[in-house]
């Protein structure tokens, strides 16, 4: 858009035309109502919407809608309170920069004052510019996209938040999508709506489980027992792997700069595992390998099985070992991450209007319990009300579990099959001499005796049985199914074992209730409230090593005030912990060189043109041809290394 498009004077406002109105405290201003143009946006804004409505909705539909009250009255609410949060917080955001500039600006006229006669130096003079070797208004850029970084994200989080809200009333119903907004979908593990034990017609229970995966936590957990080893090898690994990046990306441009083809996803990949053995090796046993360039072996021998405390009598602050666990410990990676996420949701929680009674940080554990009441009752409970749990689990821990989920799930099988075996005996013990009741009873008394025998031989083989009176049996003999158990079949054929049991009870007695019926009603309840509070859990074959946090929430139908609230919060958490999912597919796409300017960044310095000390001693003696096409076969007939790798 032309500049000429814009009004000439600041007074001028509107709220669809866009204009250069100063800040609220601008002498420009001087005389206007800011309180009828903020009105003016909201009544436009919620008209705007309230027209699309009633246009794009069928006529039968904006019948049974609330439209001359209800509809507009809470979009207006929902308009203005954002609004009001966005300007908020770009105020606080604008006023905090803008301070810290007027206070730079005071402490170096103040030593301006101090030194004035006083010899300055080159540097000194530079320093009032802008640093010691830069000549530009670097600083000051970075502060104005800081500021205007953090408008365009509580826009966008308010405009979200807006979007939410109104596509829930638009739909009328409660669903995940409402819940958990899109681009956070993949994160969900379980989320369930069912309708409350106590209240069924007017209470929602929701159970939501979100998985956090390690490669997608802005910053990285690890358990408290973890070995100062693997912590100094993981950073290690990192920064190994960001060595040869750098190494491909460099190789990558000089093809490009030669006028050849950019490397594809696949060949990048290749070239990455190529040079791999310019930096380390699987000799761990020689002391001049190349795995210990970074980190002598002598370093890793002294610390192998070191963890997160030492004895007190072996204790000695002038050993190697607790030296090298100080500096860990002072860089805090091992509790960094766990930390970082506890701040996240509590804050976020506070904020929100949520409060909470118990807070059970369990930091060794990597567990936190955080529940709005303190009670667990829940039928003395308020129908709003949350509990969460968040827990780190690694690969071992995932291991046991499953290890136990299995258990639990043969135990069930088999308590629910002694059930179904009790059943059917006192069904048959009912029974009176010769009659007939069923097809069982008909087959024994007109078919000859090889066919009982060839039937019972078919009973007794475990491999020909594929099907009972409840419909077929469950298939877990698959390669899938047996590395990721989901029981999926399972669980369906033992909630009908159940069902059918509750009616063969039902027609064998109808309304009577002598002993033996009661017996088993109570033993069939049991067991189906068990196994239903069973599966409703996670199942532990379904999540990945990573954060795992765990939500049960209790909302009314009508106002839904709980689940609202938690929506807010999940997103802003999943926005301030993880990194969300990336596709290697679309971030290959790096930018090209030819809009990269080194004369940006003016400096008075010497040029660096040395490589880092790592990288030289990482340098390899022969440079690899540059080519189009990448070839992974060795260029000469001389014996190969060994290596892990031979199958690529």
């Amino acid at each position: 858009m032309a500049f000429t498009q814009f009004p000439k004077s600041p007074n001028k406002f509107h709220p669809t035309i866009p204009n250069a109105v100063g800040s609220h405290e601008s002498y420009a201003q001087e005389g206007r109502d800011k309180i009828a143009e903020q009105r003016l946006i909201v009544n436009e804004t919620t008209d705007r919407v309230v027209n699309q409505v009633l246009t794009k909705l069928p006529e039968e539909v904006l019948v049974k809608m609330e439209i001359m009250g209800g509809l507009k009255e809470k979009l207006y609410n929902y308009v203005n309170q954002t609004y009001v949060n966005m300007f908020n917080r770009y105020t606080v955001t604008m006023e905090d920069e803008f301070m810290k500039k007027v206070r730079d600006f005071v402490d170096k006229e103040e030593l301006r004052g101090l030194a004035r006669y006083t010899p300055r130096e080159i540097i000194e003079l530079m320093d009032k510019i802008a640093g010691p070797d830069k000549f530009h208004t670097g600083e000051i850029e970075k502060s104005i996209i800081n500021m205007y970084g953090h408008l365009q994200g509580h826009i966008q989080r308010g405009v979200n938040d807006l979007e939410t809200e109104t596509n829930s009333i638009l739909r009328q119903k409660t669903d995940i999508g409402a819940f958990v907004r899109g681009q956070n979908a993949y994160a969900i593990l379980k989320c369930v709506f069912k309708d409350n034990e106590y209240r069924p017609k007017y209470v929602y229970d929701v159970k939501l489980s979100i998985n956090i995966l390690e490669s997608e936590l802005i910053s990285p957990m690890y358990h408290y027992q973890v070995t100062v080893e693997n912590l100094l090898k993981d950073a290690i690994q990192k920064h190994v792997q960001d060595l040869i990046d750098r190494q491909v990306q460099a190789f990558n441009d000089e093809l490009v700069d030669q006028g050849k083809r950019e490397l594809t996803g696949s060949e990048k990949m290749f070239e990455k595992i190529k040079r791999i053995e310019n930096f380390t090796d699987d000799e761990k046993d020689d002391e001049k390998s190349k795995r210990y360039t970074i980190l002598a072996k002598k370093f890793l021998d002294k610390i192998e099985g070191l963890r997160a405390e030492i004895d007190v009598e072996d204790f000695d602050p002038l050993n190697i070992r607790e030296n090298i666990k100080f500096i860990i410990d002072e860089e805090n990676v091992r509790n960094r991450g766990y930390n970082t996420a506890i701040n996240n949701i509590t804050s976020i929680l506070d904020t929100s209007k949520l409060g909470y009674q118990v807070c059970n940080n369990m930091k060794n554990a990597r567990v936190c319990h955080i529940r709005e009441y303190e009670e667990t009752d829940t039928s003395i409970l308020p129908d709003e009300r949350y509990a969460m749990r968040l827990a780190f689990y690694d690969q071992n821990q995932l291991k046991v579990e499953k290890k136990e989920y299995d258990k639990q799930m043969d135990s069930f099988s088999t308590e629910i099959k002694m059930l179904w075996d009790v059943c059917h005996g006192y069904y048959e013990s009912k029974k009176r001499f010769r009659s007939l009741k069923d097809f069982d009873d008909l087959a024994a008394r007109i078919m000859s005796k090889e066919w009982k025998r060839a039937k019972k031989e078919r009973e007794e083989d475990p491999e020909n049985i594929l099907w009972n009176e409840i419909g077929e049996m469950y298939p877990e003999d698959s390669f899938v199914e047996k590395n990721n158990r989901t029981y999926e079949n399972r669980i369906v054929n033992l909630k009908n074992k159940l069902n059918y049991l509750k009616d063969m009870l039902q027609k064998m007695h109808g309304y009577q209730n002598p002993v033996e019926r009661v017996i088993l009603d109570e033993r069939i309840n049991f067991m189906s409230k068990r196994f239903n509070e069973f599966t409703y859990r996670v199942n532990p074959h379904h999540i990945q090593p990573g954060l795992i946090l765990d939500i049960d929430i209790a909302t009314i139908k009508r106002k839904q005030y709980m689940l609202k609230g938690m929506a807010n919060v999940l997103n802003e958490f999943l926005y301030g912990v993880s990194k969300g999912f990336s596709d290697a597919a679309f971030a290959q796409y790096t930018r090209r060189r030819s809009t990269q300017r080194e004369d940006i960044d003016q400096s008075f310095a010497a040029a660096d043109t040395s490589e880092s000390i790592i990288e030289e001693a990482y340098k390899v003696s022969q440079p690899s041809e540059i080519s189009g096409t990448v070839s992974l076969s060795p260029k000469s007939k001389a014996p190969m290394k060994k290596s892990g790798l031979k199958e690529l």
